[in-house]
């Protein structure tokens, strides 16, 4: 499990990258700014909860600038690939307990976690592309997962 998930964090990694740079050659439209900044305020809450670490402090959707994804990218993978290395095999049987934005508190093993941490950025991916969309952008890069592992094994 190990193995694929830190394959699956490094899509996440160079999606999160590729969808930057079109979001920075549309002269950064407001929209895929917000959603961006959502996507990546949420792998640092997903950090926290996984590690057992107190709630991420600060909003849900936050006033970022497009200036500093590439920094907030390159941490928030470093810590992510960081943690799962950290990781024995049994560990992703364990049960992450978390409480939501609205104070709800739930349970969910680290493989259900890891899948929606990736599902969630691959959601948001795709808002900020039907955004650039909107915004005129006239193509836009392919982020999809099998895409990258051709460009891997070529």
């Amino acid at each position: 499990m190990k193995t694929y998930f830190t394959r699956l964090l490094n899509y996440d990694k160079y999606a999160n990258e590729t969808i930057l740079n079109a979001i920075i050659k549309a002269n950064m439209p407001e929209k895929p700014v917000e959603l961006m900044a959502h996507l990546l305020v949420a792998q640092q809450i997903w950090l926290s909860r996984c590690k057992g670490l107190p709630a991420v402090g600060g909003a849900l959707w936050p006033d970022w600038k497009a200036d500093t994804f590439s920094d907030i990218i390159a941490k928030n993978s470093n810590e992510w690939l960081n943690y799962i290395d950290s990781l024995q095999e049994n560990d992703f049987e364990k049960s992450i307990p978390y409480k939501n934005s609205k104070g709800e508190s739930f349970e969910n093993k680290l493989p259900d976690v890891l899948a929606h941490l990736i599902n969630h950025g691959t959601h948001h991916r795709a808002q900020i592309g039907q955004q650039l969309k909107f915004a005129g952008a006239d193509s836009l890069p392919n982020t999809d997962y099998i895409a990258y592992i051709r460009q891997l094994n070529s």
